[in-house]
This record gives structure tokens, sequence and C-alpha cells, in this order.
């Protein structure tokens, strides 16, 4: 689906104009929105836009890195998305030049979607232009950032609390998944800040020098998602190595206790091994009270060893 929005020189809306009258039209700027293209409509990438073949190559072929590609009459663009519900990476592309902006994505945006309704409904048409278009999508791309990371961080408060008393088995599951899911934004984030600050160096966008502090104010914001992310991933080292050390610690004890029981019964095993090797010669075989003298001293032995190790703090956890 292909939809077109114009603005004229008296500064009016007008809307679903075919691509070749917006590109033989004489008007302010304009927007065209490649929503989910047929293979039709992508061809119109090259005529009549006549965009360059290497940016229109990395429209079709989904998921490239963010970057931005100069060429001579307009600026590529290559910008991630994150879809909150599905926590999935959306590419959406962009043309940017004097006069236009040409939007392209395989799948639904909702951020081009807002702006689109924005934009339907201004009241000063003479404040937008391409650029303010472009710097709006991105400004919501990166503010739909933030509910992932603050789920997150949900998450990780959770595990860390564990207030429903979950196994440490479980715990970990979570964990290593939301560390999964971390790395997973470090590697849409990243990009993203370093796009937006190598927009903010260009000396080609003189447009986007015009309006500086509002795209400063979105590497901002991706600042503070990245050092967001690099605490949280912190965060979830920090809750493996404790649950890793308790669960040695509560290993060593159990290990310990057992270690105590096995020498306790060590000379009580010691004493009916020798009685019995059943030989003939062993005096204490026919003595009348033998058996019990026998009982009470591997209970004594038991017992003394048992208190002993106990005033030694063995039985401690």
């Amino acid at each position: 689906m292909i939809r077109t929005i114009a603005v004229n020189k008296h500064f009016q809306l007008i809307k679903n104009l075919q691509v070749s009258q917006l590109v033989n039209g004489d008007y302010l700027w304009y927007w065209i929105d490649f929503d989910q293209p047929s293979e039709a409509e992508m061809e119109l990438l090259r005529n009549p836009l006549h965009f360059h073949p290497l940016a229109i190559e990395d429209c079709i072929h989904h998921l490239q890195r963010p970057k931005l590609d100069y060429y001579n009459n307009h600026t590529f663009f290559v910008l991630q998305a994150l879809n909150p519900k599905t926590n999935t990476r959306d590419e959406v592309d962009f043309f940017l030049g004097e006069k236009f902006i040409v939007s392209f994505h395989h799948s639904p945006s909702n951020e081009i979607s807002e702006v689109w309704k924005k934009l339907n409904v201004a009241a000063d048409l003479g404040k937008w232009d391409p650029t303010h278009v472009f710097y709006h999508v991105l400004d919501k791309m990166v503010d739909n950032y933030f509910p992932l990371v603050y789920q997150i961080e949900d998450v990780l408060n959770e595990i860390d609390e564990n207030s429903k008393g979950r196994s440490m088995e479980e715990l970990l599951e979570d964990l290593f998944a939301t560390r999964h899911d971390l790395l997973k934004l470090r590697h849409t984030i990243s990009p993203m800040r370093d796009l937006v600050y190598r927009i903010l160096n260009s000396q080609r966008l003189f447009d986007v020098q015009g309006k500086r502090e509002y795209f400063s104010d979105i590497h901002d914001h991706l600042l503070k998602l990245s050092e967001m992310i690099e605490a949280n991933r912190e965060l979830t080292t920090d809750i493996r190595d404790s649950y890793i050390s308790l669960n040695s610690h509560q290993t060593n004890h159990v290990m310990k206790v057992l270690t105590v029981f096995t020498t306790i019964f060590m000379p009580l095993t010691f004493i009916v091994g020798v009685y019995g090797m059943n030989f003939e010669n062993m005096p204490e075989l026919k003595w009348k009270d033998g058996y019990f003298a026998c009982l009470f001293l591997m209970l004594t032995i038991a017992v003394w060893m048992y208190i002993w190790f106990k005033k030694k703090g063995w039985f401690k956890s």
C-alpha cells in the first residue's frame, strides 16, 4: 500500500496523489509512505522516483544495520523500531531530500502512523518539512524503546526479590532469558545511538543542523538507554553470581553434614566389622552381656563425636 500527502505553496494539505504527480508537481514538499508494498509498488522507487539502486537494494533486503548513505539529491537512512509486544526489530527506511521524504517498511509502523495522523491535523503546516517529519518518527521510535527497558527492569527486580518463592532453576532460566533480551536491545540501541551521533555531526545535512537541539535530545535519550542496558546487564551478572554462590554454599553445607555423619559411623562400622569376622578365639563373642556392651560403646562413641563436632561448629550453615 502506498499513501501520499503533499503541502502546496498555500500551506494546504493534498492527499492521495499519484507518485508521478508528486514528482512532476510544484509542491513545497511531499511525503510518500510505502507500507508493506507489493513488487509493483517497489518499482516506483526506480521510476519515477529514481533513487539509487544500492539504496533500493537495502530496502528490499530486510533488517539492515542502522546507517545513513549520501546520494546526489537525497540521503538514505536505515532505522530500527522495536515491537513492544514481541520485542522484535522492524526496519524502517527513509529517503530524505530537500522537498520530499519517502518512508519504506515491510511491517506496519505505529510510529509512522502516529506522525501521519499528527501531520493531518496540524494547525500550522509552516513548521513542518521533511526533516521535521523525520525527526518526529525517529523520536517516536526512541521513546518506544523505554517501555521495553522498564519491563526488563521489573522482571529483574522480581528475580532478585523472588517474592513468589520460585526454585533456583526457574529463576536462572528467566535470568538468562532476560539477559538475552538485553543483548537484543543493545544490538538495536547502540547502532541507533551511533547513527544519531553521525547525523548530528554531519556537514551535509543542512536541514538537520537547523534542528540540532531536537536531534541532540534524541541522542541524549539513546545515551540514557545505553547506560540503563549496561547497568541491567551488570545486574544480571551480579544476580547470576549470587545465585551460583548461594547454590555452591548450600551444596557445600549438605556435603559437610553428610561428611560429619559418615565420620561418626566410621568407628561404629569398624567395631561391627571386627566382631563380624567369626573367628573362634574371640572371647567377647561368648560374653553374656557383650551384645549390649557393644551397643552401648557404639552409642557412646556416636554421641560423643556428635557433641564434639557440634562444638566445633560443623553443623552451622
